[in-house]
């Protein structure tokens, strides 16, 4: 059993969890260099090709141009190696969700497949107000969007034996939620159970990684199915964390990504252990992650590297 699975199940782990991903962006803009720091730390990125930085992985959404997904959502990138965003939102009007149908496309989970995937077909402000309002069309949009996602989860449990799911959904922005904890639990909360429940009942896991200020609504995103959350630090606050998940909600901890482009390495490395005095428990419900955009200094990512790389032999 891996480390992260029994952090997940508190039956303590060898080794403290910890990750690094580094954006198509950033290999694309630091290249050998890049190469040369990942294959100084193999216990990260196991055997790294010396043509890595030549070859790495970019998904779809991340070249630039325009392309329309199997809902009608319309992606727009205006640089390669970056996430899109959405810019044509099939469902403008309301009466719109009323002639909704699924894509019979089998897409899978992919990131935001759930609230987000909300405010994609209706465009940010117009989904607002729905939530606002509460008209039955809001309700009728997510469960369209719960169907399909329950049809797509009893698929990848099919096609994968793998015991830990993994999916994403960002459910907050920087400062707070963008509805409240009880339209959350009201509207999104079932959706999500109905989704892990098929995971559970194969008796899979599920890892759920959601961006943003979600702190008030961690302990629902549990009891809906949730096994471990992938918290942003600077997003949510280290107290908060501290206080509403230690012992209590494991959690893969997102390190603070709007800091490691501006601070020093020594200040960056005080932050990594900072965040593992706060949290670390011997019986588990912690991991570590760090994402690296192309923003990030060269210096900055080889100290996560080697703090990580650390980290995983702490012991209190």
């Amino acid at each position: 059993m891996s480390d992260l699975l029994k952090a997940i199940r508190y039956q303590h782990p060898e080794r403290l969890p910890v990750s690094v991903s580094l954006l198509p962006a950033t290999w694309a803009r630091h290249g050998d260099a890049l190469t040369r720091i990942c294959q100084r730390y193999p216990e990260l990125f196991g055997n790294v090709a010396s043509d890595a930085a030549t070859s790495y992985y970019t998904p779809p959404s991340y070249h630039a141009g325009q392309f329309t997904d199997p809902w009608g959502c319309v992606w727009s990138n205006v640089a390669e190696g970056y996430e899109s965003i959405v810019t044509g939102h099939p469902l403008p009007h309301r009466q719109d969700v009323r002639k909704l149908r699924a894509p019979d496309v089998d897409m899978g989970l992919p990131h935001g497949f759930m609230f987000l995937r909300l405010m994609d077909l209706r465009g940010f402000e117009e989904i607002m107000v729905d939530f606002a309002e509460e008209p039955p069309e809001l309700q009728l949009l997510i469960d369209i969007v719960r169907d399909y996602n329950v049809r797509q989860m009893k698929l990848m449990l099919k096609k994968s034996r793998d015991e830990l799911i993994y999916v994403g959904d960002d459910n907050g922005m920087q400062d707070a939620l963008p509805i409240s904890p009880a339209k959350w639990r009201k509207y999104l909360k079932p959706a999500y159970k109905a989704i892990y429940d098929v995971a559970h009942a194969d008796g899979r896991l599920v890892y759920m990684h959601t961006d943003g200020c979600i702190f008030e609504v961690m302990p629902d995103m549990q009891e809906a199915g949730a096994d471990m959350i992938n918290p942003q630090i600077r997003a949510n606050g280290l107290d908060n964390l501290v206080r509403v998940c230690r012992g209590r909600i494991p959690i893969n901890l997102d390190l603070d990504r709007q800091l490691f482009p501006f601070a020093s390495p020594e200040r960056v490395r005080e932050h990594i252990f900072e965040c593992v005095r706060a949290l670390y428990l011997p019986e588990g419900g912690l991991g570590l992650t760090a994402e690296c955009g192309a923003d990030v200094p060269l210096d900055v990512i080889d100290m996560i590297c080697r703090t990580l790389s650390e980290a995983r032999d702490f012991h209190i």
